[in-house]
């Protein structure tokens, strides 16, 4: 049995959770609404505050899509309640970021500025000239967007320069050693 498959997802108050044919997902709740269509193999029950996802045999495909299905349902729930962010930390001279509208400015070292548009249902926040906060509920996409801010100057093991995750850690290189 799956571990993460069998565990139930709690639903929070305020939070309506909806299952059409072909496992339909739509959940709404006070941040939004997120739908998705999952898996059809799988056998998702509500009963009052609980989720519960189960398969019908011990297929491969169906035990990996068991804790599969759950997981996407608990972010779904997670996300129109909670919200999902991330934060990325700008490191090095002269790099910044700047926050118009829904355009995300990225000053890194290049010829030019780097612009960027929010997707739909994506927010950055520049709390700082040197930190980043991507905001959602769509898990995917927050992750997916920070990544794409995070790809336009990676950091470097040198000197530490690029755009990193907060809780990232950047395993630092020695320079090139001298001649005696």
């Amino acid at each position: 049995m799956s571990r993460v498959g069998k565990m139930p997802i709690a639903i929070p108050a305020g939070v309506t959770v909806e299952i059409a044919e072909n496992n339909n997902v739509t959940v709404k709740g006070p941040k939004g609404t997120l739908q998705r269509v999952l898996p059809a193999e799988m056998e998702i029950k509500q009963e009052g505050a609980v989720l519960t996802v189960s398969r019908p045999n011990d297929l491969k495909r169906n035990k990996a899509l068991h804790g599969l299905t759950r997981s996407l349902l608990h972010n779904m729930v997670v996300g129109v309640s909670e919200g999902y962010q991330k934060v990325l930390e700008i490191n090095g001279v002269g790099y910044r970021a700047a926050k118009e509208g829904r355009n995300l400015t990225l000053t890194l070292g290049y010829s030019h500025p780097v612009v960027m548009t929010d997707p739909e249902g994506i927010e950055s926040v520049c709390e700082t000239a040197n930190k980043i906060v991507v905001k959602g509920i769509d898990k995917e996409k927050v992750g997916q967007y920070a990544a794409q801010i995070r790809e336009k100057r990676g950091p470097e093991p040198y000197k530490g320069k690029g755009i990193k995750y907060a809780e990232e850690h950047i395993r630092r290189k020695v320079g090139k050693a001298g001649k005696k």
